[in-house]
């Protein structure tokens, strides 16, 4: 079996990207106009590198499906980014940010690149600080902190309930000056359809104009994949309903090693899910647990109001299971509790699908104002979609599909396995491992944007100076363009009887049922052999309205969820491969007598990554090996 190269630098954890970025080819200042990057996705990781990369003198051409690049999902992020900056002076530091990176993503991680984001992570805050973000402050005027799941400290910097939206719109200001400056070509509302090779490198890519169905063809000299995550093959889960694996797909299928898909996050602290039509699930800040307490009643069965439950007959499973963290565990061994009360009749609301998160006690003990001044956006969300007022009832919350750990395999310099291709933010698999800390995401979005991406992208680029791109008259761009509109004519040819929704919510139920929380042997072999018969029906009797020259959000779907059909299954095929449990991924063959997580690390302390072969071939698996050498292998524990 292929043993994959990571181009991990040698030396100490400390000296590796320094010396990296010393031995790494540059472009000189004069140079880098005479190169074009393509970047796929305005959100943070997009933006933040494109405007640094235009910034540094790269011409650069940025694509968003969005009416604007201000409408990327990470706005959607609510509570914090994570940095080593010890304001609180409780003991943090780089060192000690990384390590509970590691252990909180199960030992699954590139200890190297983990390192790196520790390290770069002071500089984002004082980069989106100059950028006017308004982080919250303390009374004397430092950045304030405040604690997130995984961890003993306090670093995660925010502003309120609005950090994603806060700091993409700090980055979102740096791309519009170099938009205003002419370096970077913004195109909104179009849609990435195809990777473009040329003699085994990226040359570009195929887009799809979503307003008038225009199919164009657009090279540079190295393609950027800024596209997020792939949660959404659940159906519900809480990303936005137009985030989608296509880009990141489309670049497997052209060579790009997919890694860990399994490795999926559910987040704990989402609305309970309230009937079966229901399209989009809603996330309640993980910052919530810092005042929030998680409880159930301790009889099973017993449905009466949270009011009229003593305190002695509440059971606040997560401080008496794991005392040291308390309700400030991470995400996956809080979601997997929360199942277990559920599973075990002890959930509570009108479908018994949920448990209590409660401020009673940080509102007797802080005062209203001071959880209305730290929540309060939070709070009326929660009021407006369900109507009840969590300042006087607790709220009722249960996991859900949130972030994927899984994406495109990429070596230390982000670049996949597809020389010129790159892959930054939640569309690569680099930096957490099988489980994400909470206010991580945004941290490896902005380090991969503004620190990472800008330096090792020269170092391919060194190669073709005064070389220009593949010319978009190519064979490789004309017979791409033909394959995307065969692919869309044959979407719209199908006359079938059923809505793409109804396929992707039944794809949905069988991937939460057997691929979601809990994985066995049994469940994943049934969703290898269930998948490709709905594909099937699917292919056969989806019914696509309208025309392609419009604006059609049905031909839009339809691809899409034919890519998340494909994606599905190697899901099940890596979960079923994956003997092991191991933070996200939780075989209930492999479980302590306590019900944790119980890993592998003889047979699977390794990235999984997986090959192309073709559309009716299963991907062949490659390897690349974890190497743990400062941070010791151990069984994690938060009690």
């Amino acid at each position: 079996m292929t043993t994959l190269d990571s181009k991990v630098p040698a030396g100490s954890i400390e000296d590796k990207w320094n010396n990296h970025k010393f031995s790494i080819r540059l472009v000189n200042p004069a140079n880098k106009r005479k190169y074009s990057v393509i970047v796929i996705g305005s959100g943070l990781a997009g933006a933040s590198a494109a405007a640094t990369l235009s910034e540094l003198g790269y011409h650069v051409k940025v694509f968003t499906y969005h009416d604007s690049p201000r409408r990327a999902h990470s706005i959607s992020a609510q509570g914090g980014i994570n940095a080593a900056k010890n304001y609180h002076n409780d003991g943090d530091s780089i060192y000690r940010l990384f390590y509970d990176t590691v252990k909180g993503g199960d030992y699954r991680s590139r200890e190297a690149n983990v390192y790196r984001l520790a390290e770069v992570s002071n500089n984002i805050i004082d980069q989106a600080t100059a950028q006017g973000v308004p982080f919250a402050r303390e009374y004397g005027g430092l950045l304030d902190n405040r604690s997130f799941g995984g961890a003993q400290v306090s670093r995660t910097f925010y502003a309120r309930g609005q950090t994603g939206q806060q700091l993409l719109l700090g980055a979102y200001q740096a791309l519009a000056k170099e938009i205003g400056k002419g370096s970077v070509e913004m195109v909104n509302r179009s849609e990435l359809l195809e990777v473009v090779t040329h003699d085994g490198r990226a040359a570009g890519v195929i887009v799809r104009d979503l307003l008038n169905g225009d199919v164009t063809a657009h090279s540079a000299h190295a393609v950027v994949l800024a596209t997020g995550g792939y949660s959404n093959v659940f159906f519900l889960s809480t990303n936005a309903m137009a985030c989608n694996t296509t880009a990141i797909w489309r670049a497997h299928r052209k060579g790009a090693h997919f890694a860990n898909p399994c490795y999926t996050q559910i987040h704990p602290t989402c609305i309970p899910q309230s009937d079966e039509s229901q399209s989009k699930l809603t996330l309640m800040s993980e910052s919530l647990r810092n005042d929030g307490r998680i409880w159930v009643p301790k009889a099973p069965g017993d449905h009466r109001p949270a009011s009229d439950i003593p305190e002695s007959e509440r059971d606040y499973y997560l401080e008496r299971i794991y005392p040291a963290f308390g309700n400030l565990v991470p995400r996956d061994v809080a979601s997997r509790n929360a199942k277990t009360q559920v599973d075990t009749d002890h959930g509570i609301g009108p479908l018994r699908n949920g448990v209590y998160l409660d401020f009673k006690h940080a509102i007797d003990r802080l005062g209203e104002d001071t959880i209305r001044e730290r929540y309060g956006n939070l709070f009326e969300m929660y009021e407006r979609i369900t109507d009840d007022n969590p300042y006087a009832t607790p709220m009722r919350i249960y996991p859900a599909p949130h972030y994927t750990m899984g994406g495109t395999w990429v070596d230390y310099n982000l670049m996949t396995s597809v020389p010129g291709l790159y892959a930054i933010g939640e569309a690569n698999f680099s930096d957490h491992g099988a489980n994400r800390l909470g206010a991580s995401a945004l941290m490896q979005g902005l380090a991969d944007g503004y620190f990472v991406l800008p330096y090792t992208i020269g170092d391919y680029l060194a190669d073709y100076l005064n070389v220009d791109p593949v010319p978009t008259d190519h064979d490789v761009f004309t017979k791409a363009i033909a394959e995307v509109q065969d692919r869309t004519a044959r979407f719209l040819a199908t006359k079938g009887r059923r809505s793409v929704d109804w396929f992707h919510r039944e794809l949905g139920k069988i991937m939460l049922e057997e691929c979601g929380m809990e994985r066995s042997r049994e469940g994943l072999e049934k969703a290898i052999r269930e998948i490709p018969q709905l594909k099937e029906e699917f292919e056969s009797d989806v019914k696509v309205l309208g025309a392609n020259e419009s604006f059609n959000q049905s031909l839009e779907k339809v691809g899409r969820v034919a890519d998340f059909f494909e994606l599905a299954e190697l899901m099940c095929r890596d979960a079923l491969d994956r003997e092991e449990s191991c933070g996200g991924h939780f075989r209930v063959e492999h479980q302590t007598e306590e019900g944790e997580a119980l890993r592998n690390d003889e047979d699977f302390t390794h990235v999984s990554a997986w090959e192309w072969n073709g559309p009716d071939e299963p991907q062949t698996k490659r390897k690349e090996e974890l190497v743990f050498e400062n941070v010791k292998l151990a069984t994690r524990s938060y009690k």
